[in-house]
């Protein structure tokens, strides 16, 4: 019987802990995000030579690659020196190299502020991650994860619209988005704490597991980096797929992606009673069929709704196998460790954004996006299948 705070049955709507945390886990998306509409702009203002070409075109991925190269000494020193000051030094480290770009004068120096901007991103999420595994246990446990995938995708939604709305007035105005997380530190510094080793909460049946949780999470961790490469050749590939499809306007691929978050934002929501209706293999094997689903319809459908009947889909069923690589995993891991836990997951998630243009773009390029498409969903629907056969034996309910 696993043991829980006293606070494990509060609704997470009515703890301030999850909410910071859910809110901390928005800004995943804001790091890519926010810049996409400044990059014309920039491109307008450096241009002139191959190498800021190159430079302003690295601009979104060297976040991710920094993430992945830092977040496991990140996830080595939450577990030695705490959370808490981890997340608050990322955050104040967030705010002032992501907002960086409205000054910087080089190329170069906006895009080392990207890279420290992702060592930011690496400490918050490292941190973030091994606090709902401190902080939740159970059924709370999994609402938080699903909570926090939701809100990374409502928050991607309000953060590309306010960003593109300022990129009209001016082309780096964009980079004052990264200062909206200034307003939420006070928040933050109030009620995120590190529990001491001894509360209940970090005494759980998760460290009787503490031999075998390795290889699962080294797995979970796994899968989670493959599902994100195949949902991230959506935001990646996506403008031109419609625009091969004459679908040119900027305005069709924002509504898409639009699309794409808001189901995704409303699927999350819905993970938490959807798991316990049918249990972790039947929600991952809805989550993958959907993705297979989306991918088909998106490249064998001729008509116009298809394209957002597919975004719907693909976003809807990435939000729900998501949520239950981070409980799992978390759920499986003593308390020593969950620093070293949520870099895995934090760093899956990146190498999955990083890798994901690097295999799609030469398979479109080789076999077009029809026979791509379908092969996705192909591998999706296996992978429907895989769950529902494999992991029922592999992982309790936790």
């Amino acid at each position: 019987m696993r043991l829980t705070n006293e606070l494990e049955d509060r609704p997470i709507w009515r703890d301030p802990r999850a909410i910071a945390l859910m809110m901390a886990a928005s800004l995943t998306v804001m790091t890519a995000a926010t810049i996409s509409p400044a990059l014309p702009g920039l491109e307008r203002q450096f241009a002139g030579n191959e190498t800021n070409a190159l430079l302003i075109r690295l601009l979104v991925p060297a976040p991710s690659l920094a993430v992945v190269l830092v977040a496991p000494w990140c996830g080595a020193i939450a577990d030695r020196s705490g959370r808490r000051r981890m997340l608050l030094a990322g955050l104040i480290l967030f705010i002032i190299s992501g907002s960086a770009g409205l000054v910087l004068p080089t190329l170069p120096l906006i895009m080392v502020s990207r890279v420290c901007l992702g060592v930011a991103l690496a400490m918050i999420m490292t941190a973030q991650s091994a606090l709902i595994g401190d902080y939740f246990s159970g059924r709370t446990l999994h609402a938080i994860s699903s909570g926090q995938v939701s809100a990374r995708n409502f928050g991607g939604f309000v953060f590309i619209l306010v960003a593109g709305l300022l990129a009209t007035v001016e082309s780096r105005l964009p980079f004052a988005v990264y200062v909206l997380p200034a307003l939420a530190l006070p928040f933050f510094w109030r009620v995120i704490v590190d529990l001491p080793s001894s509360m209940p909460a970090e005494q759980s049946s998760t460290t009787s597991s503490s031999g075998r949780f390795r290889p699962v999470v080294y797995l979970l961790a796994f899968g989670q980096m493959v599902i994100t490469t195949l949902f991230f050749v959506m935001p990646t590939q996506l403008p031109f797929f419609l625009s091969g499809q004459g679908y040119s306007s900027p305005a069709v691929t924002g509504t898409a992606l639009g699309t794409l978050m808001l189901a995704g934002g409303c699927a999350a929501l819905c993970y938490p009673h959807l798991r316990e209706a049918i249990g972790h293999a039947g929600n991952w094997a809805c989550g993958f069929g959907l993705m297979a689903t989306g991918f088909a319809t998106l490249v064998t459908i001729e008509a116009g709704t298809a394209v957002f009947i597919g975004c719907a889909a693909i976003g809807a069923g990435y939000a729900l196998a998501t949520p239950g690589f981070i409980a799992i995993s978390l759920g499986l891991t003593p308390p020593s460790r969950r620093g070293k836990t949520g870099a895995l997951l934090t760093a899956s998630v990146f190498l999955g954004q990083f890798l994901s243009p690097l295999v799609s773009s030469p398979a479109i390029s080789e076999w077009g996006w029809r026979v791509s498409g379908i092969g996705l969903a192909a591998v999706l629907g296996t992978l429907a299948l895989i769950s529902g056969l494999a992991f029922r034996h592999l992982v309790r309910e936790v």
